[in-house]
């Protein structure tokens, strides 16, 4: 039974996820997402159903479109096959809990953003907007101990990056701020705070890594949200076995 539910959350976890590879391009461009077919970038061709069945279609099409034969990206299916696993992954340590449905909605505002965040460089306060609500009203049914974690966790994780910005004179952007004002509700104070440490060590040193390679260059601006949204999936996940790890063993 549990195999099986687990495999329907993730082939779950890969409609949605190519849903939100739709949601992110298309809402920080204020166009239609809900009516407006899809088409491919490069030719306009209006694809049919058989070419939207999350990562089959493109294994299937071998990566090209099928009108025109360009090069699909890999980053649209990377963003379906990583939402279905993440979607596994909380039915898996949650069961059958309210607190699975946070982390599915965790986890599907992170996939939008990061879609968003990688294409544009932006962090739409749309899509923040619209979950903020859900998360308000998730962590009241299912409330973090103490209770007050959710409302501390984000005045902390928004002034952390408020105070951040104004040192840097703008080095990081408004939406990271939102964006963990947003986590800090779900995280709570520990976790956001974790969090944010995860993210500034993943961004130095993946950025470092391609830096080297020379993936990237110095003076290219480069998305922070992806690191935010790495950091606090770990944190999420896995902070209460991080911060017991380092209260036991590092600070001895």
């Amino acid at each position: 039974m549990l195999i099986y539910t687990t495999i329907s959350i993730f082939t779950l976890g890969l409609i949605f996820g190519s849903f939100y590879n739709v949601i992110g391009l298309r809402v920080p461009q204020s166009e239609d997402f809900l009516t407006s077919r899809s088409k491919c970038p490069n030719c306009g061709h209006t694809l049919a159903w058989f070419e939207l069945i999350p990562v089959l279609s493109y294994v299937m099409q071998g990566g090209k479109c099928r009108s025109c034969h360009a090069r699909i990206s890999m980053f649209y299916p990377f963003v379906e096959l990583s939402t279905g696993i993440l979607f596994a992954f909380s039915y898996i340590v949650f069961g059958t809990s309210l607190e699975l449905i946070v982390s599915l909605c965790l986890m599907s505002l992170f996939m939008i953003l990061f879609v968003s965040d990688m294409k544009y460089m932006l962090i739409p306060d749309r899509i923040l907007l619209f979950f903020l609500p859900i998360f308000i009203l998730l962590r009241v049914l299912e409330p973090l101990q103490p209770w007050y974690s959710s409302i501390l966790g984000a005045f902390i994780g928004a002034g952390l990056l408020a105070l951040i910005i104004i040192v840097s004179r703008g080095g990081m952007g408004a939406g990271d701020m939102k964006l963990f004002g947003v986590l800090g509700i779900v995280l709570g104070v520990k976790a956001t705070l974790l969090a944010f440490f995860l993210s500034t060590l993943f961004g130095a040193l993946i950025s470092g890594v391609l830096l080297a390679l020379g993936v990237i260059k110095r003076q290219n601006p480069v998305p922070f949200g992806p690191y935010i949204i790495l950091g606090s999936i770990v944190a999420y996940f896995f902070g209460d076995i991080i911060i017991e790890w380092y209260l036991t063993t590092l600070i001895r």
